[in-house]
């Protein structure tokens, strides 16, 4: 019975407490609604190319539930923004969905989102007379009147060179087939047809300049007697899985150039995803690899940067060509989620050459081939995920789907006045099956501690003829490795170990190599604190 007496004494206390609320009860806004930012900065975009979403948070701090009579772009159905509010797309005809949203009531002491996105066509005739880039910009109204309150809405749009492959419709629904390329791909002289979307290249599109940016969908192809040629300071963005292959007897040039300001590189050849907003600035793989197929030649990268792509180079094939496969000086790949460059049975010769940040090896040379690489920072700092290998790794053999072992002759692995380091130990591996396995580190700073491979088969540090003069894991005392700032400080071990027999003459940063060498691709001397 007291139970009963207690349900219904509780029952009428919240029947009486629930009659005197005004729950439903909205007072319209009085302009007095705070936002956490005044600006929203929709940051930059290609033309044609769909922002991510933004947010903007509205906060109501009063004690009253208040309705915001209205909220909408100030240049109403034709405004190039699109708004959600906590959910809602607003009015839903054609011409306002995304644009304007009617009585938002918003509870005392509550908040709400409002995300926003754009895309924009530079060529838009609306827009104007337009250069390669422009700004646009809306506003955000809250109510009308002397309750207005509003929110700037800014973006920059930049146009681009697009390559993509073609779309050939296949009925009415709008379905199509998206070109692939075709190639000879096992060497038989026979052209293969391959799953890789993309197209080759026309020759009127085989210079990219400083002009304007490119933007590449699927694989850029180039062609039997066919060159490439990237200029100082061309900017190329890859969408996801696109990137270039140069086949057989085709040949890539990248000549970017010394720049002044290393913020800027005003002077490089950049070569990244095509996502512009700084989230997307350090993410690996997004995009997919420049492949130097087996037949391509004297392939050259001076002064480029590589950045969050799969694998940065891949380089197959050619290992007794007359010319190395590639020569890259110069340059630095970063936010790799694979191989910073991996060479499969193929000849590279490198300067100056930064890798750091990689999902596995900084380099590796597989299935032996010809190495050559001085004054070079082979790092990996790479701390997102596990990864399985060194920062360098060599081995002169293949194993098919079979499980049946091939090998093929390590016939050189130089490795002079360089650095090979990283957050691991350690951080190379040389790993043969067959007879011919030629490789030394020379006036090198190695990090390779290792108690149970050390001083036995291929790492025996005491046999001149695979190393000479070099150092083992002390300090290089990079910049901020983590950061893929790579230089070295007043602390470094790198400092003066280098030969002169094999300098190069300037480091990276065109800095003289005089007096004392240090090994890697920086000098001390270009280091600030």
């Amino acid at each position: 019975m007291k139970r009963l007496l207690s349900f219904f004494l509780c029952f009428g206390i919240l029947i009486f407490w629930s009659s005197c609320r005004n729950d439903f009860e909205f007072t319209p806004s009085k302009g007095q609604l705070e936002f956490a930012k005044d600006t929203i900065y929709l940051d930059t975009v290609f033309t044609n190319i769909g922002s991510s979403t933004y947010n903007l948070k509205v906060y109501n701090r009063s004690d009253e539930d208040i309705v915001i009579p209205t909220i909408q772009l100030e240049n109403g159905e034709n405004s190039l923004y699109r708004m959600n509010v906590d959910g809602s797309t607003g009015l839903q005809n054609d011409t306002q969905i995304g644009k304007f949203f009617e009585n938002v009531e918003l509870l005392a002491n509550d908040s709400l989102y409002i995300f926003i996105e754009t895309t924009i066509d530079i060529a838009n005739p609306d827009l104007g007379a337009l250069e390669n880039q422009f700004l646009y910009t809306d506003r955000i109204l809250f109510d009308s009147g002397s309750n207005q309150q509003d929110i700037d809405v800014v973006t920059l749009v930049k146009d681009a060179v697009f390559i993509y492959p073609n779309r050939t419709p296949i009925d009415d629904d709008d379905n199509y087939i998206i070109e692939t390329l075709t190639f000879d791909v096992d060497g038989d002289g026979t052209p293969d047809e391959t799953t890789l979307q993309g197209r080759f290249l026309e020759d009127s599109e085989l210079t990219f300049t400083n002009e304007k940016p490119y933007v590449v969908y699927g694989y850029a192809g180039v062609g039997a007697g066919k060159t490439l040629t990237m200029e100082a300071g061309a900017r190329v963005h890859f969408h996801a899985d696109s990137g270039i292959i140069i086949t057989n007897e085709g040949t890539l040039n990248i000549n970017g150039a010394l720049s002044t300001d290393q913020d800027l590189l005003e002077n490089e050849v950049i070569l990244e995803g095509d996502r512009l907003e700084p989230l997307y600035e350090d993410i690996p793989g997004q995009w997919g690899t420049i492949w130097l197929y087996n037949g391509s030649k004297n392939n050259t990268i001076n002064y480029a940067t590589i950045k969050n792509a799969t694998i940065g180079i891949i380089a197959d094939g050619n290992q007794d060509a007359p010319n190395d496969k590639l020569t890259i000086t110069n340059s630095q790949i970063y936010n790799v989620s694979s191989f910073g460059i991996r060479g499969t049975a193929t000849s590279i010769t490198a300067e100056n050459l930064v890798i750091n940040n990689s999902g596995q090896s900084a380099f590796a040379g597989t299935y032996g081939g010809k190495y050559n690489f001085t004054h070079c920072t082979i790092a990996n700092y790479w701390d997102t995920s596990y990864r399985e290998f060194p920062a360098l790794l060599l081995n002169d053999f293949i194993v098919d789907e079979n499980n049946t072992l091939f090998t093929n002759d390590l016939t050189e692995a130089n490795f002079n006045n360089c650095i090979i380091y990283g957050n691991d130990n350690p951080e190379f591996l040389l790993e043969n099956e067959g007879s011919v396995f030629n490789y030394k580190f020379t006036n090198c700073l190695l990090r390779f501690d290792n108690d149970n491979l050390e001083g036995t088969g291929n790492y025996n540090f005491n046999n001149t003829l695979f190393y000479v003069d070099n150092v083992f894991n002390q300090d290089p005392d990079f910049k901020d490795p983590f950061e893929n700032r790579m230089q070295i400080g007043s602390d470094s071990k790198a400092k003066g170990i280098g030969s002169s027999d094999f300098s190069v003459s300037n480091d990276i940063l065109g800095s003289p190599r005089s007096g004392a060498i240090d090994a890697g691709a920086y000098n001390f001397s270009t280091f600030e604190d």
